[in-house]
């Protein structure tokens, strides 16, 4: 059975759906699987080895400029493979462009209308190209696909299955108008897709309920790393506490909320330090100054380091030197790799009472909970772990025992698996 496993780069940063995505393909074709992982939008990033192919489908460029300008929806073949170069969409994507989700409404609604949309020349590639890789069954990367899933089993016959990827962030920050369009035509075009598989339990409820998705084609695929990547943390140091951050610098991952509850942490016992890793983007750059200022102004700004974006080993450098992780999301997380990461190597986590984190947590008994945007709760848990080696001890080889039984690469892969064979057929015509 052969799989096209479409994902959607992330404009040149690292994201936790494009790694998922890249694992998971990389870890069947481990297995001996046949899986095409084929890149939407921009090439991928991803800090472990890349597994999908070079040519890029629905190409940023095209579409954002095809969206623009009615001439470029006839344009020439030559233009289309200028324009989807994928070293050329690194490059413009690296420069990140301003744009907010709500600036985007329009272009969201119009490929979620498919052939009917300004990009029907992108979607009539995309056939072309899936007609040569001759799927037994399409994965899509997102519920912003969903508007094309008629069309592609209308030309391949093929099963057609999405993945459920955080998309509601996006999405509800599109001005109303765009949102009650961009809801109308899921719903409507969801019905050309046969199964959803979401990568926790409470994003399955969470997105069936929200996008009014039929409940019996909503499956939980799971999360899962490599956790044997990740080593125990050092020994814990005389010299001071550390807290650390690792997510991309944007308000809905809450750095501004922990920031704040270091400053109470900090006030009590001066000799503490947060660590913060992450990538800032180009909409994401008033925050963090925002951010600065204010640790300027409460004079602990010479207490907090800023390392940026880590690559893989960077990142397990970074969370060895950590006591303590949070990422206090302002909106609920449909994953949370960053969490799993951490377990991984031992560090516990301290994390607000929503979304995927109290079912990964009390799974795997690696952290604590809090009530969302209390950052004085925060502060409290974040002290009470301070004060307490021997249950950061605990938590942290509880959430490493846990990581390994629950949520490893190899598991993922396996239920992945299981339901791509209960919807393909490889004797499919």
């Amino acid at each position: 059975m052969r799989i096209a496993h479409l994902i959607a780069g992330a404009g040149g940063m690292y994201c936790g759906a494009c790694m998922r995505e890249n694992r998971l393909a990389a870890v069947h074709l481990r297995q001996g699987r046949d899986v095409v992982l084929m890149p939407l939008y921009t090439p991928i990033r991803t800090d472990e080895p890349d597994v999908s192919k070079r040519r890029v489908f629905y190409g940023g460029l095209s579409v954002f400029l095809q969206q623009r300008f009615g001439l470029l929806r006839r344009s020439p073949k030559i233009m289309d493979r200028w324009l989807d170069f994928p070293p050329l969409l690194r490059v413009v994507s690296r420069f990140g462009i301003r744009t907010k989700a709500e600036d985007l409404g329009a272009l969201t609604v119009s490929v979620l209308s498919g052939a009917h949309g300004a990009q029907r020349k992108e979607l009539d590639k995309l056939i072309a190209g899936l007609r040569k890789v001759k799927p037994d069954l399409i994965n899509l990367p997102n519920l912003m696909f969903a508007g094309v899933a008629g069309a592609l089993k209308d030309a391949l016959g093929v099963p057609i299955l999405c993945t459920l990827a955080g998309e509601d962030v996006f999405l509800d920050a599109l001005s109303p108008a765009h949102r009650e369009q961009a809801f109308e035509l899921i719903a409507r075009e969801s019905r050309h897709i046969d199964g959803f598989l979401a990568p926790t339990e409470y994003y399955a409820v969470h997105a069936g309920e929200h996008f009014r998705l039929s409940r019996d084609r909503l499956h939980t695929a799971g999360m899962g790393i490599a956790v044997d990547a990740f080593g125990l943390a050092d020994a814990p140091r005389n010299d001071g506490f550390t807290m650390g951050y690792l997510a991309a610098v944007c308000p809905e991952k809450g750095l501004a909320e922990l920031c704040e509850a270091f400053a109470i942490v900090h006030a009590k016992y001066p000799q503490c330090r947060l660590r913060i890793g992450g990538y800032v983007g180009a909409s994401g750059q008033d925050y963090w100054r925002e951010i600065q200022t204010k640790l300027q102004k409460q004079g602990i700004v010479g207490a907090v380091d800023f390392v940026g974006e880590l690559d893989h080993e960077g990142k397990r450098r970074f969370l060895r030197s950590l006591h303590v992780l949070s990422v206090p999301t302002s909106h609920p997380e449909p994953k949370g790799f960053y969490v799993l990461e951490a377990m991984a190597s031992g560090v516990p986590v301290v994390q607000p009472r929503h979304g995927s984190f109290p079912e990964i947590i009390e799974s795997t008994g690696g952290g604590l909970l809090y009530e969302p945007g209390d950052a004085r709760a925060l502060a409290e848990r974040i002290s009470f772990l301070m004060a307490d080696e021997a249950l950061r001890v605990r938590l942290g080889e509880a959430g490493r025992a846990g990581v390994r039984e629950r949520y490893t690469e190899e598991k993922m892969a396996e239920v992945t698996w299981s339901l791509y064979e209960r919807y393909g057929s490889p004797s499919r015509p």
